[in-house]
């Protein structure tokens, strides 16, 4: 079994690649290629800082391999001048079990696949924004831009966040990222529906932040931050307005994303697999959403693509 520590998984890493890999582990999910089962959350209350650990897994029919997957928050951990993130991917032979490569990630592969299929929704939506809201000021914040940078001509980002100081450090970390993008901070999450039509909300929110109401027409969202019970983003309200609302998967996030707080509208939510295999039409001043859960498979497809990229 090979080992790769952070810095190494790092090197191994294509965005432009793992854009598109989010695309196929997507419309695999959909075609019913995947064994995928629901996640598993470990919360750990009695530590008193929303520290949480999900596991997820991943068989493709056919595939060489599959994926066992932890990653976790610890907020905690920022105090002691460690990162909040953690976790590994465990890639294995599917004809063996062997364990054949073990990342040690501290989470880092799990946040790129997650930026990763967020990109990609937008690439399939065929938008061409210029700016970028992103609700949230963690490692996820700056993947998302970064990623959508690799796939739009950006040149402005809004940014908002409930703590001045990390505000402050995220704006600066994505100036230096992406020199020549400007970079403003906005005082509540409505005001960036002002500016921008392309919205990333990618915080631990366990009460709605953005409504319908302060969105302008045409605006797309893509919600990240709600992948457990409780967990939630947007208002209700502002899903059963969606002309057109995608999911990574309808089974999670009727459980675990947005969709648990609307569930008169799973029905007619689509998943994004679906959505890209048969694109629908849509009426293009209407708000359109994604609800992302994360997905084993998205898991394993980064993972393998880092495996291979190391072998050759």
């Amino acid at each position: 079994m090979t080992v790769f520590t952070a810095d190494r998984i790092a090197s191994l890493v294509d965005p432009v690649a793992v854009i598109g890999l989010m695309r196929d582990a997507l419309i695999s999910h959909s075609r019913g290629e995947c064994v995928m089962p629901m996640p598993m959350h470990l919360e750990m209350p009695s530590i008193g800082d929303s520290s949480e650990v999900h596991v997820k897994s991943c068989y493709r029919q056919g595939g060489k391999y599959f994926v066992l997957k932890m990653a976790g928050t610890f907020p905690g951990n920022r105090a002691k001048g460690i990162s909040t993130g953690c976790g590994m991917m465990l890639l294995c032979s599917a004809e063996t079990g062997a364990p054949l490569a073990l990342f040690e990630d501290n989470g880092f592969l799990t946040d790129y696949r997650t930026a990763a299929a967020s990109a990609a929704v937008a690439r399939g939506l065929q938008r061409d924004d210029e700016a970028i809201g992103i609700l949230g000021t963690g490692i996820q914040a700056r993947l998302q831009a970064k990623l959508h940078a690799a796939i739009l001509d950006v040149k402005h980002i809004v940014l908002w966040g409930r703590t001045s100081d990390r505000v402050a450090e995220c704006a600066y970390d994505l100036g230096e990222e992406l020199p020549g993008v400007e970079v403003t901070t906005v005082a509540t999450p409505g005001e960036i529906g002002k500016q921008c039509k392309l919205i990333i909300t990618c915080t631990a929110s366990r009460s709605p932040l953005l409504m319908a109401g302060t969105l302008q027409p045409g605006t797309h969202i893509s919600a990240v931050g709600s992948d457990a019970v409780g967990k939630q983003e947007l208002y209700p309200g502002l899903l059963k307005r969606a002309a057109l609302l995608l999911t990574d998967s309808r089974a999670q996030c009727e459980k675990l994303g947005e969709l648990q707080h609307s569930p008169a509208e799973t029905d007619r939510a689509l998943e994004v697999g679906e959505f890209m295999l048969a694109p629908r039409d849509w009426d293009r001043d209407g708000i359109t959403v994604c609800d992302f859960t994360g997905l084993g498979v998205e898991d394993l497809y980064i993972a393998e693509h880092c495996y291979q990229r190391s072998l050759a």
